[in-house]
């Protein structure tokens, strides 16, 4: 599978996912400033990595390759759905004065730039707390045990000991000034791999994948997502700021842990292609065909530009 494949598949993903995000979040009853304040980085678009992964495995262990919309491939979609709210929510409070400040964000203005502090505070915790609205509400209507599994995996891993226990590190290190390999790796283990992780075994479950599968695929997701973050970190670092929508540089400007600010440009970039090389491999040495999709989400996330 080449790079085309992989972004002509994610597209189609991607249409579906902002079509059934834009049936959940018509929020009726929400007050008509913070419903605005949720949708408008909801809609903000972006790659929608995580989504299509959910998507991707599940179609890729189910057998789904054209899509089907059976009940495996409805639950993965709802879980998809809430998966990229609470990716949103990271976003927006990601972006605040108080932790990043960052002013831009998908190429406009950030959320609290627009809405102002408070409001963006709000339409976070909103998008967090609806997601897992809109997950129970819908597994009522399946009744399958492994998607209640898969909802618990992302709460695990978005909450005290996932990706907030991430943000909290990061934080921490810059105050500190911390530049220690161990802490670079539970930051970004916590923060980058564990979504991209969660994602991953959601989509897994929805396709009632067994226990050795789930165990590959979790080894896959941590390089996976440790691969992002290298490239993440290489792009703040040299990536170009149109194409990327946000400020670039700020990484170094502030004394972030990264991996270019521990190991220097060129060797993050060489271990970016070592990473790629593994995750490869773990897939070749465990399943024998019908992991194109995954290998291509491999080269697609190590080329990325934005």
């Amino acid at each position: 599978m080449n790079a085309m494949d992989i972004k002509s598949i994610n597209a189609a993903y991607l249409g579906k996912v902002n079509a059934a995000l834009e049936r959940a979040t018509a929020l009726e009853n929400t007050p008509e400033l913070l419903r605005n304040a949720m949708r408008y980085s909801l809609e903000a678009g972006g790659k929608r990595i995580r989504p299509c992964l959910v998507l991707g495995v599940c179609d890729m262990l189910s057998g789904n390759e054209n899509g089907s919309e059976g009940q495996t491939r409805e639950m993965a979609l709802c879980l998809a759905c809430g998966l990229e709210m609470i990716h949103t929510y990271s976003l927006i409070h990601d972006d605040l004065p108080s932790v990043d400040n960052d002013d831009m964000r998908r190429g406009r203005p950030s959320n609290h730039k627009v809405f102002g502090e408070g409001q963006a505070v709000f339409a976070g915790d909103a998008l967090l707390t609806y997601a897992f609205e809109w997950m129970l509400e819908n597994g009522l209507r399946f009744e399958n045990k492994n998607y209640y599994r898969a909802m618990l995996e992302i709460a695990k891993r978005a909450g005290a000991s996932g990706m907030v226990a991430g943000q909290s590190l990061d934080l921490i290190a810059e105050a500190e000034k911390t530049m220690d390999e161990a802490m670079l790796y539970r930051i970004h283990r916590r923060k980058t791999a564990d979504m991209l992780t969660a994602a991953i075994l959601a989509g897994a479950y929805c396709a009632n994948a067994g226990e050795t599968q789930l165990n590959v695929l979790e080894r896959y997701a941590d390089k996976l997502g440790l691969l992002f973050q290298l490239t993440d970190d290489i792009l703040d670092a040299e990536g170009d700021a149109a194409l990327m929508g946000k400020t670039l540089g700020k990484d170094a400007e502030n004394n972030k842990l990264t991996f270019v600010s521990l190991y220097g440009l060129e060797t993050a970039k060489e271990m970016a292609k070592q990473i790629a090389v593994e995750a490869h491999a773990l897939l070749c040495g465990n399943f024998a065909d019908g992991a194109e999709y995954l290998h291509g989400m491999i080269d697609y996330i190590k080329d990325r530009k934005n």
